[in-house]
Order: C-alpha cells, then structure tokens, then sequence
C-alpha cells in the first residue's frame, strides 16, 4: 500500500514551495508542457530508497479569507482520512493565528502521524521563536526553511521512519483500475461492464478501505476492477470533488498492476490527464490510454484516429509503447478490446525472460551496437539479466557504467521493446560493474 504524505495549514505559509522542495528537486513528475507543474498538486517523493506521494492540500483550496477557515477544515479532514502522515506548516514570521488554532484542533482528534513544520526560519533568532508551537501538543517540531531547503533533510528522514518499503506481492488475478478526470465517463465505463449481468459481480473489500474493488468474471475474462468513481460518502458530495477525486485516483493507481486512463476524445489529452499518467509511470504500473466517446466526433476522415493517436503520443513521449483504444461507451464500441488489452498488458508486466535468452538476443545487439567510448574508454556490454522483480528491471553489466548515457539507455530499451513485447508496461534499465 502506498504512502500519501498531505501538506495542510492556512494559506500563505510555504506549503507549495515546501511541497516542490519534496517532489521537484528530487525529480517528481516535472512536466515541460505548459500549466501541469502549475496545477499540480500531487507528485512523488523519494528519500533513502523508499517512494511516496505527496499532496498540496493548499492548491485546492479556493475562496476567500474569511470563506477559509470551512475550506481549510474540509481539506484538513479529507487529508486526514485519505493520508498516512500529515506535516501540518506554519509561519514562524507571524506565530499562531486563529486559523493555525482551527487546523490544531481537528488535528489534535487524530491518531495519525502528525509533524509540525515551522517555516520560514532563516535565521537563529527565528529558531528560538519556533518554541511558541508546542503549544498545540502536538508533537515535533521541524523547522525549516523551505526557501533555502535547511531542515527538510532530518524533515524527510523522520516521515520515511514511518513508511514501509514497498513489496508488492505478484498477483494471480490481475487488478485494474478505471481512472481519470472526474466526468469523463468512468461511471458509465464500469456500469457498462458490470450492468450487462449483474450476477457476474462480487464486491470484494478492496486492499484499502475505500477503493473497492470488483472480481469481475465473464467473457472469458477474470480481474479485479477499481473504480474511483462514486466512491464518495454522500456527506462530501458537493464538497471538494476534485479534491477527493485525486485522492482516490492516488490510491487506485498504487493498488493497481494495470491502469486504464480514460480520457474525452474531444478534448484530447488534458493537463490533469497527464498527470494521471505521469504518476501511473512514476508508479511502474501498466498502462491503456481509453479515449471514449469517439461517437461524439464529428467530420471522422479515414485519418481522423490516426492523426489523434499521433496527437496522444506526442504528448505522453517519452514513453510511447502504450495501446490506445478508442471507444464509446454509448455505444458499447470496443469496450471488451479495452479489457482484453489491459490483460494483456498485465501479461506484460508479469512476464519473465530467461538469462539465456536475454544474452543470446540482446547482446549481439550491444556488440553490433556499443555505448559512444567516452575519453578514450571502450565500454563494453558482458552479461545481461532480468531481476526477479513484479516490474520488468533488467541490468546490464558492463565495464564503465558511469559512461553510459541515457540516449544509449533509450536506444536499448526501444530494442528491448522490439524482441519481447512489453507494450504498455514502463521497464526500469540499470547499468552496473559486474
């Protein structure tokens, strides 16, 4: 199970740049492409071999001062029953303030762990202000200055303490996830499926507590189905969907082995679209892009689909092995090719090669083919294996590994690709000395 870390506190304190701090410079999804770092929320962190997610509650909050304090105490309560751990922010520059006290509040009812970061803290005097915060009881202080970054390490150090290394266990039956932007017809996607025969379906209590999941079985087919949609309790409906919904999404991506990314033909793949799949890669999970409603474009030429895939995988390059389907749910068009391709994927992923194989295919073709010499330095490709792992992680022992660079990964990996089939799978390349 994944790690959400959720940043909150009152506006204006640091949590976006605390937030780039985590994820940006220890290379979270960064996005060239205009307005997805802006809009981005959520990304991944790592520190000391272990990954989690992490979510600015701060950029979802929207209205005015004195709308926030029922804002923030929505974002606050939705953190706190989605997220593992909290880092709560304040600003040492200006001390408690009213609307510190309210997040203390709700935070004092948890049981979760909390770290109170005071930010802003730039120099000795500063330090010797943070003290006025334990006041909240809430336990540690970590000051910091997300400015300058002093203090995220031991920051850091402590939130990994309390994540668990991921083992994810290979699973016999595979599990898929719906996901997307919220009305992009997700709902309709799985009724579609589940609604032809009721009886095909047995809900199953999903690995956590709100993304259930679903043993389908029929047509020949056999999975588990997530579906993030409608998964809100009736009290939160109109608060904060987006909010909620990319929680959910988090979650159902990390539960997943393959991720059906459903995007709007009209509309073409979005900001928030990439996002979604740029943390599915970040993840290591399969991937089919589904572009439903495909009935509601007009003027279809014989190119039409063609110049939209090319459309699709222009933006979503580098990774460009991925099986794009399109549909329509309306009319029940392609949507059992839907499954059959994530199951495929899902074969994939699990697939394992023999070293034999491995060397006998990939190293004439390292021969034929070597890494650039790099200050008169031969490198020279020896031995290749693929690592007992649940995603396809293959190394390449050679003579200087340092020297290689990632043009040659590339090129290996689209080979890679060519002899094995690994279509919709992201595979992770290492070059090491034997």
């Amino acid at each position: 199970m994944g790690s959400i870390v959720a940043i909150v506190g009152r506006p204006n304190v640091g949590k976006s740049t605390l937030f780039n701090r985590l994820t940006e410079s220890r290379q979270a999804i960064v996005d060239e492409a205009s307005g997805v770092t802006r809009d981005r929320q959520y990304g991944k962190a790592e520190w000391n071999g272990k990954e989690f997610t992490v979510i600015d509650t701060g950029g979802y909050v929207k209205g005015s001062e004195d709308e926030f304090e029922g804002e923030i105490r929505k974002q606050v309560e939705i953190a706190l029953e989605e997220a593992n751990i909290i880092l709560f922010v304040v600003d040492v520059t200006v001390g408690i303030t009213d609307l510190d006290q309210a997040v203390a509040s709700l935070l004092r009812k948890t049981k979760k762990k909390i770290h109170i970061i005071t930010n802003k803290v730039d120099n000795a005097d500063r330090l010797a202000d943070t003290a006025e915060f334990y006041a909240f009881g809430l336990g540690d202080l970590f000051p910091i200055s997300s400015i300058n970054g002093s203090g995220t390490g031991e920051l850091l150090d402590e939130v990994v303490k309390h994540i668990e290394i991921e083992i994810e266990e290979e699973s016999d039956i595979p599990r898929i996830a719906i996901v997307g932007r919220p009305n992009v017809g997700k709902s309709s996607f799985v009724n579609t499926l589940i609604g032809e025969d009721r009886n095909i379906v047995t809900p199953i209590a999903g690995t956590t507590r709100d993304a259930v999941g679903t043993r389908y079985n029929s047509y020949g087919f056999d999975f588990i189905l997530t579906d993030t949609a409608g998964l809100r309790k009736k009290s939160k409906v109109d608060e904060d969907i987006e909010f909620y919904s990319v929680m959910r999404t988090i979650r159902a991506i990390e539960n997943a082995d393959v991720c059906v990314i459903l995007i709007e033909a009209k509309e073409g793949m979005m900001a928030q679209d990439m996002n979604i799949y740029n943390l599915a890669i970040k993840n290591k999970k399969g991937i089919v892009i589904m572009v439903n409603k495909w009935d509601l474009v007009e003027d279809k030429s014989a190119n039409t689909m063609k110049e939209f895939r090319e459309a699709i995988l222009e933006r979503v390059a580098p990774f460009t092995d991925v099986p794009i389907i399109f549909t329509s749910v309306i009319d029940k068009q392609r949507i059992h090719d839907v499954l059959k391709t994530a199951i495929q994927v899902f074969e994939n992923r699990i697939k394992k090669i023999s070293t034999s194989e491995l060397n006998k295919i990939m190293l004439p073709i390292a021969e034929a083919f070597p890494p650039p010499s790099v200050k008169g330095k031969f490198i020279k490709i020896k031995y290749v294996t693929m690592l007992p792992t649940y995603k396809p992680t293959f190394v390449f022992y050679c003579n200087h590994p340092q020297y290689i660079k990632e043009q040659y990964k590339r090129y290996i990996e689209n080979r890679l690709r060519e002899k094995f089939d690994f279509t919709g799978v992201p595979i992770q390349i290492f070059f090491r000395k034997k």
